[in-house]
């Protein structure tokens, strides 16, 4: 093959696995962003408390940031389709058995950990593996903004869906329908594929070196500490801003238009930190990022509630909602190199799995013990502060290896 040709069959690769990459994280976190808007039809139908069904997302999310990392190894050994293909049947079948598992233990088993594990299979770690070793170091900032936005879009397309469908088909047949969708994640993922086999000997560290080096990194350890702050509030606001809505009078019509207003915002936010991250030291772009995340949520809460404030906090909350995630991966991929990505990408995204389990579990707790949010607003502010200050000494450059004898 000419040098021409070669340069044609690689960009074309790139826009493939771009193009199905973003449909698979459409797809996927598409689906999870509406779940807030079956606690109270669930909890009304099965008597249950608001802490019952927050448990059970609060233990999606954990499952989901556990299983990340082997799904990560997975992913970078043997191949990404492999992984999602198996996570779209894994959400497909969570799905199908949320729908009717009756008693607290069994929604907690399939909607928690069954559907937690196929996000692990099915979303942004598994997707820039494959990225980070397909597009140049150069644009991988913007790739991985590129599939955020998408992961944003699905938010901004789903949401009116979902609620479209709870309120025509219940609560239980919307969950049937979307089944059926997280099944075309397998035939997306044949996109994905990878020419060449990953395998162990693509590159001269082994999984424990890497975990190693990583891990006694402490640019590794602030990034997995701010990423967990962005896990506590994200997910927080995504479930319980429904429901915080309605205890203040506010129709199912608000809280429908602001979560699509955080997806649609959010498409221009991720996008415009990618393309700003291949410009501008990343850990300042984060640092911001978390440091306005703590001044819209202290806004939000001291003003009086109306539909227009609630338009406005989606619009800048939404701004920021995953605008995290490609500088962090980007940090990760830019300090250790893409051999190991998926992986490290996992372990990063379990802390921020960690965070959004005590955000979600903590709404439903603390409000049922309080009768109000205000102390988790509150503790997302003081988080927020604290992320901002914890990613300012990140270093960004490659990190330095001994060269093997």
């Amino acid at each position: 093959m000419n040098p021409s040709r070669a340069a044609e069959s690689q960009h074309l690769s790139v826009q493939q696995v771009l193009l199905c990459g973003a449909l698979i994280v459409t797809l996927s976190m598409g689906i999870r962003h509406g779940f807030g808007f079956w606690l109270q039809p669930v909890i009304a139908e099965r008597g249950w408390t608001r802490e019952t069904f927050s448990f059970a997302m609060a233990v999606q999310n954990l499952a989901w940031g556990a299983a990340g990392p082997f799904a990560g190894m997975l992913a970078d050994r043997f191949g990404a389709w492999k992984v999602l293909i198996a996570g779209g049947l894994c959400y497909a079948l969570g799905l199908v058995l949320m729908a009717v598992s009756a008693q607290p233990l069994p929604f907690t088993l399939t909607a928690g950990v069954l559907i937690g594990i196929a996000q692990s299979g099915s979303t942004y770690a598994v997707i820039y593996g494959v990225l980070g070793r397909t597009v140049s170091p150069e644009k991988r900032s913007w790739a991985f903004g590129v599939a955020a936005a998408a992961g944003s879009f699905g938010q901004f397309v789903m949401i009116p869906v979902e609620t479209w469908l709870i309120g025509h088909l219940g609560w239980q047949g919307a969950l049937y329908l979307l089944a059926g969708a997280a099944l075309l994640i397998a035939p997306l993922a044949l996109g994905v594929r990878e020419r060449q086999a990953i395998g162990a000997g693509s590159g001269h560290q082994s999984i424990g070196q890497a975990l190693r080096e990583a891990f006694g990194y402490r640019s590794f350890q602030l990034l997995m500490l701010g990423y967990f702050v962005c896990g506590f509030q994200v997910v927080f606001i995504g479930v319980h801003l429904p429901s915080y809505l309605k205890d203040h009078g506010l129709g199912v019509q608000v809280s429908t238009w602001a979560l699509m207003l955080i997806g649609l915002f959010n498409i221009f936010g991720t996008y415009a930190v990618g393309m700003l991250g291949q410009r501008f030291p990343k850990r300042y772009l984060l640092a911001a990022i978390y440091g306005l995340r703590a001044v819209a949520i202290a806004t939000f809460v001291s003003v009086p509630l109306t539909p227009a404030s609630v338009y406005v906090f989606a619009a800048v909350i939404g701004f920021l909602w995953l605008s995290t995630v490609p500088p962090t991966n980007a940090v990760v991929a830019q300090i250790f190199g893409a051999q190991h990505l998926s992986m490290l990408g996992g372990f990063v995204f379990f802390s921020h799995q960690i965070g959004s389990f005590l955000g979600v579990w903590l709404g439903g707790k603390l409000y049922d013990a309080t009768g109000s949010y205000d102390v988790v607003w509150w503790l997302a502010i003081a988080l927020g502060v604290m992320a901002m200050l914890a990613n300012l000494p990140v270093r960004e450059a490659p990190i330095l290896r001994a060269r093997p004898a």
